[in-house]
């Protein structure tokens, strides 16, 4: 593992400042080789922002591409970029004369490349035996390649396989850091090998990267739809594959990819991320929303909690208060059992936010539907069911009636108001935030349904408008499942974007003596029995030696982000302190259950976290992270850093002290206050 000390050193000195809202706020500087596949314009559908073309330079100086036979070079920031035309390979050159693979040939053979034309700053080729052109520049100090195909087909490119001694950034959950020459990642039992991933879905940002010694290499796609990152071991090497699929139906036909060197940093792909991001003005900050809607304010200090039976009444929501719960967000099943108005006004009295537990993606037969979110008036169901080219209907999650199509609910709604209907009907007891599961986890879906057929942008362009009407014209503190990067602009917050979750734990949740059931009624088994994972998928979720914040380098104040509601805090004994320590390190708050016969002892356990966690997020929930880094070579202590110094986390989540420190501890340093927070989770009452 590597190897704080020398990346902190690293990173603090390639940094530079620049303004924002009348302040200074200190930036990761990256290196950049930014291959982009382009976005044309016309692709993206209605209600999603398109990547603009940016305007040029970048600040960066670039000379026009520079032709050698099959190669041409291209100027970067920190380098050069070398593509060669015979298979879509990238070398970058540093400009300290290292040597870096940016992508592995293509893995189908691409025929005979044309020659090549020079444009300005642009080049041009083309395979003619496979109808692809490409067009290749340098953009904002990265290598920006775009492949357009003439004809559906699939791609596999970039391939990312550094040396054995690199260690891949990749986005999933909160974020992972994968030594190349790992044992444990080239295995099986972590889950990762043989690995598919959608960038729009199965992983939280469309970028992903790798470092090696004091450089690394970061990889962005601007449009996730089409677009899938498998991971595949090869002499005991994990490396990276991008595959696209150009598709017609699917608005896919062209694929643009952004190459960039970066530095050392282990969250260097997900600053270089962040920072394309503001080049093209696509940021929404939680300050902006905020202005738009002051109750957001409301979560900064808050901690989350699903509330069942007793928890869900005015009684209990006020000895939560006298237990020291200062803010809290709670929520509650889609049951029929829901908070009453009386237990809604109790916890706007104690400054709690209360959100319903929605979805608008399952239908069943109202008659025989397991939960009221699934029961739809008229012949939403089956009318409404996502159907393949064939007719058939899409399963709903767990065998459960069926997916929903989004783009029959945008077609109905002027005149049928089923959204609205159902959000009224939802929040009649006053409740002022909202939880809308699986609309921005980004499992989007090509509908061929006679009347609402749709593609997969379209899908995703119909989410956003009905989230965005949700907290935008309704204000409602919104929430969505496990948010990729492209729902962010949407929400307040979102719960499942932490934990980098592994499939083995979707066959845990279905062993109901493991995990549990969804019995008894006001304390479900499911949620409120104890597990214990097993050692490799442990390993693979939560040891603090692979986790890095890739997802909050990009969107911490953006989104507030939280874990899974059927991982909360007291879910998982083995986990608590770790977990702990990550949501102080990452200034994200911790998610509970509360129900029958708990509600006391996990009211206290919640009371005594939030006391350290208010004031630490209430100073820095709405800055940016700004630097992270690893302390010790074997990555147990790390270090974040938040605005402009506003807080300053170690997280030593060893067994030895660090520096006074001790092991399984985390002290925070604000700005404005001499004496620093510590918070040691093992050694609380």
């Amino acid at each position: 593992m590597n190897h704080a000390k020398s990346n902190s050193s690293q990173t603090q000195g390639a940094r530079h400042s620049d303004v924002v809202g009348g302040r200074r706020r200190r930036r990761s500087r990256t290196y950049g080789i930014a291959a982009a596949v382009a976005l044309t314009a016309g692709t993206a559908s209605a209600g999603y922002l398109a990547m603009a073309e940016p305007p040029p330079g970048g600040g960066v100086s670039t000379a026009p591409p520079q032709v050698h036979g099959g190669t041409v070079d291209f100027t970067v920031r920190g380098g050069t970029a070398r593509v060669d035309t015979g298979s879509l390979r990238v070398t970058g050159r540093t400009g300290d004369g290292a040597s870096l693979p940016v992508s592995g040939a293509a893995g189908q053979s691409l025929g005979k490349p044309g020659e090549v034309t020079v444009d300005g700053d642009r080049a041009h080729w083309s395979y003619p035996d496979k109808k692809l052109t490409v067009t290749a520049k340098s953009d904002h100090g990265r290598l920006r390649m775009t492949v357009r195909s003439a004809t559906d087909q699939n791609l596999s490119w970039p391939r990312t396989t550094p040396g054995a001694d690199a260690a891949l950034q990749i986005p999933r959950g909160e974020g992972l850091r994968v030594p190349v020459s790992d044992a444990f990642w080239n295995s099986g039992e972590a889950g990762l090998k043989g690995s598919q991933a959608e960038l729009s879905g199965g992983l939280t940002l469309p970028a992903w990267g790798y470092t090696r010694g004091g450089h690394g290499v970061g990889y962005i796609v601007p449009e996730e739809v089409g677009t899938s990152l498998g991971f595949a071991s090869k002499s005991g090497r994990i490396g990276a594959t991008a595959r696209h699929e150009f598709s017609r139906r699917e608005q896919t036909r062209d694929y643009t990819v952004h190459f960039s060197l970066t530095d050392s940093s282990p969250v260097s792909s997900a600053t270089d991320y962040r920072d394309y991001l503001d080049e093209r003005g696509k940021s929404r900050s939680l300050k902006q929303k905020i202005r738009e809607n002051p109750e957001v304010a409301r979560l900064l200090g808050a901690v989350h909690a699903y509330a069942w039976g007793s928890a869900r009444t005015a009684k209990g929501v006020n000895e939560l208060r006298e237990l020291g719960v200062s803010r809290l967000w709670l929520s509650y099943d889609a049951d029929d059992r829901p908070m009453d108005g009386q237990a809604v006004r109790a916890a706007e009295r104690n400054g709690y936010l209360v959100a319903p537990y929605d979805s608008y993606a399952n239908g069943q037969p109202p008659g025989s539907a397991d939960n009221p979110s699934s029961k739809w008036p008229g012949s939403v169901y089956p009318d409404f069911c996502v159907r393949n080219w064939k007719g058939e209907i899409k399963e709903g999650f767990g065998g459960r009636g069926c997916y929903l199509s989004t783009q029959a609910f945008q077609q109905a709604e002027p005149g049928k108001h089923y959204l609205d209907d159902r959000a009224k009907k939802m929040t009649a007891n006053g409740a002022d935030s909202y939880f809308l599961d699986v609309d921005a986890a980004g499992e989007l879906f090509t509908d061929s349904s006679e009347g609402h057929h749709m593609n997969k942008k379209q899908d995703r362009a119909n989410r956003l408008e009905r989230m965005r009407k949700l907290a935008s014209d309704d204000k409602f503190v919104l929430g969505s499942e496990s948010a990729g990067a492209w729902a962010a602009s949407a929400l307040a917050f979102d719960h499942g974007g932490q934990t980098p979750v592994a499939d083995g734990l979707w066959k845990l949740e279905k062993d109901k003596e493991k995990w549990g059931g969804y019995a008894p009624q006001g304390l479900p088994a499911f949620f409120f029995q104890q597990a214990e994972l097993p050692p490799a998928l442990a390993k693979a979720m939560y040891d603090p030696r692979y986790r890095v914040p890739l997802y909050e380098t990009v969107l911490h104040g953006s989104v507030i982000n939280t874990d899974r509601w059927e991982l909360p805090y007291n879910k998982l004994p083995a986990q608590k302190t770790d977990r702990a320590l990550m949501s102080a390190l990452y200034n994200t708050p911790l998610n509970f259950t509360l129900g029958d016969g708990n509600l006391r002892s996990t009211g206290k356990e919640m009371a005594t976290l939030q006391r350290y966690f208010v004031p630490l997020h209430k100073a820095a929930g709405t800055e940016r992270m700004t630097d992270y880094a690893r302390l010790t070579a074997d990555g147990t202590v790390q270090r974040s850093k938040f605005g402009d110094g506003e807080l300053t986390v170690t997280a030593n989540f060893g067994k030895k002290a660090y520096g006074g420190l001790p092991g399984g501890c985390a002290e925070a340093r604000l700005e404005d206050e001499p004496k620093p927070h510590r918070l040691c989770p093992a050694q609380q009452p």
